[in-house]
Parts: C-alpha cells; structure tokens; sequence
C-alpha cells in the first residue's frame, strides 16, 4: 500500500472536494466550502494538506493562519504565533490506521518551520472519541469554547505549545 502525506496541490483539492460534495448529496454548502478552501489556499491565508492512497486524496486537513478564517478569534490563529488545525477527515474504509495522526504531525511540522509556535484544534463537545484522540496527540490546554453555527454544535478549542 502506497500512502503519501504532503501539501496539497489545487488537483487534489478538486477530487477530494469533488468526493465530499458527491457524498453529501443536496448540501449545497459543501459546493461553497469547496470554493472557499481553493480560495484560501491560493490567498495563503490557510495551507490543504493531504492523504493519498495510490496517488489519489483520501484524507484532508487544513492549517489556518488568519484569524478571519476562525470566526475572527486570535487566540486560536494570528498570522504570527497560532495557527489552527481545520477540517480533518479521512474516508472511512481508511480510518483507524493512524493516517490522521501522520498527517497532523506533517502540519505541526510545517507550522513550527514557517515560526509558529503554538497550535490549536476544535472539536464539537458531542466528539468524545475526537477529543480523546487530540487530547493524546498533546492538545490539552483549553483555549475557548464556542456556539458554531456551522455545525450547530458547541465546539471546545485546545491548545499544543509546538516544540
């Protein structure tokens, strides 16, 4: 098996992308969100980060710089010293094989070199198993708390100094 973890290019997003909103039929934000993500990253204001399996995307994540991608909140990304982890997800028949994990690490990695020192992650408060696995992965100090309407959830942030 052939996995790779990098940076995305603007052909993965358009798959991985391409798939999210295939597989939420009818949800027309996903179309926007697509946009919005392609945007951003040519901004530089936020960096995709992909999985792939065989050369194709099955898993995403993105690292926000502006504080205007984060509902406007620098204490979760600044542009200086916080960036924040947004939007992880891997397709299901590869879950559980730490392909996550590796992708997170390549992020926080980036983020160090480029003179982050702290990152921050969400998790809506009903994710037991997802603020486990954050909690393991160091993120363990508690930033905030927040009503996100996107999700129509409460969502807590966390913290991890980057070493």
């Amino acid at each position: 098996m052939d996995y790779t973890y990098r940076e995305a290019t603007v052909a993965d997003l358009e798959k991985i992308w391409d798939k999210n909103i295939a597989d939420n039929p009818g949800d027309g934000r996903w179309v926007l969100w697509k946009t919005e993500i392609l945007e951003k990253n040519k901004q530089g204001v936020s960096k995709a980060f992909v999985v792939l399996y065989n050369g194709e995307p099955i898993g995403e994540g993105t690292l926000v710089f502006d504080p205007a991608c984060v509902g406007g909140r620098p204490a979760l990304a600044d542009y200086k010293a916080r960036a924040n982890i947004s939007g992880l997800r891997m397709d299901k028949r590869h879950e559980g094989k730490g392909h996550i994990s590796k992708l997170v690490k390549l992020m926080e990695r980036h983020a160090r070199d480029a003179g982050y020192k702290t990152m921050t992650i969400g998790v809506e408060a009903k994710e037991t198993r997802n603020l486990a696995i954050y909690l393991h992965w160091g993120y363990t100090a508690f930033v905030m708390s927040a009503h996100e309407e996107a999700e129509n959830d409460l969502v807590l942030y966390y913290s991890k100094e980057l070493r």
